[in-house]
């Protein structure tokens, strides 16, 4: 089994890991625009082979990891060279853009939108981690756009690496993931910027963070290459979701002026719902 890897960072990275580790005979080709990444991840073993785009017509899969600006100009040039039974998957946290500007490609059968909820505040191939995927959800977008036996090979990969998967839309995906995961690195970002301009004072920062900051605040150092591309693409669910959380921000600040604080324990006490449902998404993964 050939397999592609188109950008070697964190998680096309951590896909070939679980690949080699599953796929004994599996060679993993990476093809990256930088060249030290993709001396990189050869070093480390991520890939077996450095790659062109002049070698994706002995490919068997593609699997597309770069972000989601570059995805969308990329994914139909690799369509264009790869056999009729090649398979191709993107990685990314947007899916309507994608999916329709695939929708008349003449290989639109080729190629599977998904998106694996997993990775770290990390980037580059030294980010990529061996089970990155087990336990952990890949949602699926317009699977009956995708030729059956190629979704087969797909979701046999996704099975063995540990995966679950969920079906879904792409216009709902990107509405959710706004708030799920758009949300929370946008939040995390303005903290970070928050403390940084108020504390000028480094060691302060270093003195006093907790583990609650230091929790709250990791989605900040995620890439911005990575990051902008995704908010401008899934630009009107951002700034629906947003709205928001300005708004409950506005509506926090107002009771503390009016010294409202057992209205705010009643709001943090009913938010604590969150727990449960967290602890019931941990429980279903683990099974």
């Amino acid at each position: 089994m050939k397999v592609f890897i188109i950008g070697t960072g964190l998680i096309g990275g951590s896909l070939a890991l679980d690949i080699q580790e599953k796929y004994s005979e599996a060679v993993i080709y990476g093809v990256d625009a930088n060249d030290e990444a993709l001396t990189e991840a050869k070093e480390l073993n991520i890939i077996h082979k450095k790659a062109t785009f002049a070698d994706l017509n002995i490919a068997d899969i593609v699997i597309v990891s770069t972000p989601v600006d570059v995805a969308i100009t990329l994914i139909p040039k690799v369509l264009d060279e790869v056999t009729d039974t090649c398979l191709v998957l993107d990685v990314g946290s947007t899916k309507e853009k994608i999916c329709d500007v695939l929708k008349e490609h003449p290989k639109r059968r080729n190629f599977l939108a998904t998106h694996p909820i997993a990775g770290t505040e990390f980037s580059g191939p030294k980010a990529a981690l061996k089970n990155l995927y087990k336990g952990k959800t890949n949602i699926i977008c317009e699977v009956e756009k995708t030729a059956f036996k190629l979704q087969e090979k797909a979701l046999e990969i996704f099975s063995n690496i540990g995966m679950r998967i969920r079906y879904m839309d792409a216009k709902s995906h990107d509405k959710h993931i706004a708030y799920v995961s758009h949300l929370s690195h946008i939040s995390s970002f303005m903290l970070g910027k928050t403390v940084i301009e108020k504390e000028k004072n480094e060691r302060d920062i270093f003195d006093m963070a907790g583990s609650g900051f230091a929790s709250t605040v990791r989605l900040a150092k995620s890439s911005p290459d990575m990051w902008t591309p995704i908010f401008e693409q899934n630009k009107e669910n951002v700034i629906e979701t947003l709205n928001e959380y300005i708004q409950n921000l506005h509506y926090f600040k107002q009771l503390i002026e009016e010294d409202k604080f057992s209205e705010i324990h009643s709001e943090m006490k009913n938010t604590n719902h969150i727990k449960q449902i967290l602890n019931g998404i941990k429980e279903v993964k683990l099974q």
